[in-house]
């Protein structure tokens, strides 16, 4: 008690001390805002205001040869009447769940070998490098050489008939779906191993060999361990996985042959047509399906608190 009451003499004998550690508070304050201003300001000239503008025209009229300003609500009314463009919203959407799946699967055990098996820095970082290594070429490069492999005369047809598996090629593994989520899983499952990677390694080794020696199974230690300390990257790596998806329109045309089409793919034609306000109208769908996805994830893992510890 005399401690306290002592300390409490001395805050009292020091009336500025409250003083000065508001203003402490409040210069850390403005220092925090001085930092964070240059990014709201790119934020808000290349992201913002070219959605605004997206967002105007996706009300404007048009004709064959110019848009006309006016506030209509006909380009979003004729796209959800548009059984077509439905269709290709489901498909974009259906893309991207199977992408995600597979990649997260793959991403998930991939960074949990280089993490908990493979024991040695150095063959880690060599087999991670490895990993990033398809990645020194370009994205068009890496794609198209999927092409004369699953060919109907192909590398992996003509494997399969000369080991006598099947009496003929098979012709739905290029110009199809099948070879459209090939493609996207090829291109994007790096983007789900590095957070998970990074995530996983942070976690203690003591806590599985903890798990183990208490006779928890390897699949239960890493249901209940490795999964839940790795969220974090899971999400990271979700966000962006079903971004990169739903925003291509590349891969679909090549891998698909034309069979199969996406949202983004419509909005280039629209665009080429010079359709510029139902193009903006899909623009503008399109980032609210996406931002709702992220926002999902987002709510489901706190990413910030997450990262923080």
């Amino acid at each position: 008690m005399a401690i306290l009451d002592q300390t409490a003499d001395e805050s009292a004998a020091t009336p500025g001390a409250g003083a000065e550690h508001i203003a402490v508070d409040a210069g850390g304050e403005r220092a925090s805002w001085f930092q964070i201003t240059p990014l709201v300001v790119v934020l808000a000239l290349f992201f913002g205001l070219p959605m605004l503008v997206v967002l105007a025209v996706s009300f404007f009229d048009f004709d064959r040869t110019d848009i006309v300003p006016a506030f209509i609500l006909d380009n979003y009314v004729d796209l959800f009447r548009s059984e077509v463009t439905l269709r290709l919203y489901t498909s974009s959407i259906k893309f991207a769940l199977i992408v995600w799946l597979v990649t997260l699967v793959l991403g998930f055990n991939i960074a949990y070998f280089l993490v908990f098996h493979v024991r040695t820095v150095l063959w880690q970082i060599a087999l991670f490098l490895l990993c990033t290594v398809p990645f020194l070429t370009s994205n068009i490069i890496r794609m198209i050489s999927w092409i004369p492999f699953l060919g109907r005369n192909g590398i992996f047809n003509q494997a399969l008939m000369g080991s006598g598996v099947v009496d003929q090629p098979l012709e739905f593994l290029l110009f199809s779906d099948f070879a459209v989520i090939v493609a996207y899983v090829h291109l994007f499952t790096l983007f789900m191993v590095v957070p998970i990677f990074n995530s996983m390694a942070r976690i203690d080794k003591s806590l599985l060999e903890a798990a183990h020696d208490a006779g928890a199974s390897r699949f239960r230690a890493v249901a209940e361990i490795v999964l839940p300390l790795s969220k974090s990257g899971i999400a990271l790596g979700s966000i962006f996985v079903v971004t990169l998806v739903m925003g291509d329109s590349f891969v679909v045309r090549t891998m698909s042959g034309g069979q199969s089409a996406s949202v983004v793919s419509a909005l280039q034609n629209e665009v080429a047509a010079l359709q510029y306000p139902p193009a903006a109208a899909s623009a503008v769908i399109m980032v609210i399906i996406v931002t709702l996805m992220v926002a999902g994830i987002l709510r489901l893992v706190d990413v910030r608190k997450e990262l923080a510890r």
